[in-house]
């Protein structure tokens, strides 16, 4: 597991933010996949991110602002110069509250944009694989169609063995693989031939020989499994 330095927690929320573009934005999701760490740093952030949506309620503008505003608004005497006027003409002081608008309209839009892409990050189904009153490994699946298998803790792999993944779409068509692995790590299952998960699909992770089930379904034994729900 990599450890939660500085730049992995920095690269994780300017990921989750949206920040990241081309090649950043490409080498982070890559990452997201191949490394359990940098995936729990990421989700990490998420939760962090989304406490702040949930604690900010609007709040209207009471009648002694509204007065505050219009006094603030209100044309100047004529006679003498005005102290805004005074301030126009000085333009080191302007050029400062222009950079300063911009900077609070960019925070701004940055928040906008960080909110609507957090919506599109966060999973629709979530299925927690577990053994007995242990938990192995949860399941996110996401409403593009992807799904990622995050490991919570370490499993036992004999030599000449591997993990493999698997979920039951249907009843009729049975238990499909969706991912083969040598060692509990992060990751992107295959789902490309399948519908979306839906509500109470099973998922399983069992121990098979190095190069999977020999016949498609699974033989070994099953060391976790769980059953999607819908996310709030």
């Amino acid at each position: 597991m990599t450890d939660a330095t500085e730049p992995h927690r920095t690269e994780a929320a300017e990921y989750v933010l949206g920040l990241l573009e081309g090649e950043a934005k490409a080498g982070a999701e890559r990452r997201l996949v191949s490394d359990s760490g940098f995936a729990r740093e990421v989700e990490r952030w998420r939760a962090r991110f989304a406490e702040f949506d949930d604690s900010t309620a609007p709040h209207a503008a009471g009648e002694e602002l509204w007065n505050r505003i219009e006094a603030s608004t209100a044309a100047p005497p004529p006679a003498q110069p005005s102290r805004w006027a005074k301030l126009w003409n000085d333009l080191p002081v302007m050029r400062t509250a222009a950079i300063g608008s911009t900077f609070a309209a960019l925070l701004l839009a940055v928040g906008l944009g960080a909110a609507i892409r957090q919506a599109r990050l966060q999973p629709v189904m979530v299925a927690v694989l577990v053994d007995g009153d242990r938990a192995g490994a949860v399941v996110h699946a996401f409403a593009d169609g992807r799904a990622i298998l995050l490991p919570l803790t370490s499993m036992n792999v004999p030599s000449g063995r591997a993990l493999q993944v698997w979920t039951l779409p249907s009843r009729e068509r049975g238990p499909v693989s969706v991912g083969l692995m040598d060692r509990a790590r992060t990751l992107e299952l295959q789902l490309k031939d399948l519908p979306r998960p839906g509500p109470d699909q099973l998922f399983e992770i069992t121990l098979e020989p190095a190069g999977g089930s020999p016949t498609g379904r699974p033989t070994g034994p099953i060391l976790f499994k769980g059953n999607t729900a819908q996310t709030l």
